[in-house]
């Protein structure tokens, strides 16, 4: 199972509704790993890097033990812990295990070409759906718990993965944008398939992690995997984990239910 989050660090804007320290943010995450729990993980698989485990197991033999306190970690307001870290230790599980490979591409580095206005339609798309929900959340008229159980909506997922893997291929004749963030090698451009080239970025960033998912999966021989990622992972790791015949693949939908759904609003 992917669970898709939003990186909850970057919900805190400075204001106390915001901060997923505050005691209302802390009882829906409960809410949210209550849920997790149902799935019986035996493992769980976050967004660090593997060269990252020896950090990990320390910190988390600490966090066992009542010794570490989440709000003195620079990063402790991240899903990595407040789920990850916490949930592990709830249900009694080994340290959470890194199966990341980190590279950042942002979604502006593609900017212009032939049908770039189909890119961007789907980007408007994403950005009209997802930035309400982010802002209700942050000023507590939205759940914690509903929000997460919207982000993983296969509609959304969908949305997303169509903007990220499918759509940009439509654009050609075109060129990265110089100021576009990117951290990838993006090696020899063909500008005639300027889109396609961008999906390679993400797609090959997230083959990496599809790999050292299987070989975590391997070497603790875990039968029920749990994997939190950003919402962007989610729909293509869902994708090469469905036709994989060693691995079913089940939805965290399945588990995060809500009744919010009519706050998710997705324009055709």
């Amino acid at each position: 199972m992917v669970v898709g989050s939003d990186h909850l660090s970057q919900l805190y804007n400075k204001q106390p509704e915001s901060d997923v320290f505050s005691p209302k943010k802390q009882a829906e995450l409960a809410q949210v790993r209550a849920q997790l729990a149902r799935f019986r993980p035996d493992i769980i698989l976050v967004e660090a890097e593997p060269k990252e485990q020896p950090q990990i197991d320390s910190l988390y033999a600490l966090y066992q033990k009542g010794t570490l306190r989440l709000e003195d970690l620079p990063s402790g307001r991240g899903e990595r812990y407040q789920i990850g870290f916490a949930l592990a230790r709830q249900l009694g599980l080994p340290s959470p295990k890194g199966v990341n490979y980190f590279t950042s591409t942002s979604q502006s580095l593609l900017n212009s070409g032939t049908n770039i206005e189909a890119y961007t339609r789907d980007l408007r798309l994403l950005q009209t759906a997802s930035r309400p929900l982010k802002a209700l959340v942050q000023k507590d008229s939205l759940s914690l718990y509903d929000y997460l159980a919207l982000a993983n909506q296969p509609e959304l997922i969908g949305l997303l993965h169509r903007m990220q893997f499918n759509t940009p291929a439509q654009v050609m004749n075109g060129s990265f944008a110089a100021d576009g963030t990117n951290t990838a090698d993006v090696g020899k451009v063909d500008t005639e398939y300027i889109g396609a080239h961008f999906i390679t970025l993400f797609y090959n960033r997230n083959l990496k992690i599809y790999s050292n998912i299987l070989r975590a999966q391997r070497q603790t021989q875990a039968r029920r995997v749990m994997m939190l990622f950003g919402l962007a992972h989610v729909g293509v790791l869902e994708e090469l984990l469905a036709v994989n015949p060693d691995y079913e693949l089940v939805h965290a939908a399945k588990y995060l239910k809500t009744n919010k759904k009519k706050l998710l609003v997705l324009d055709k």
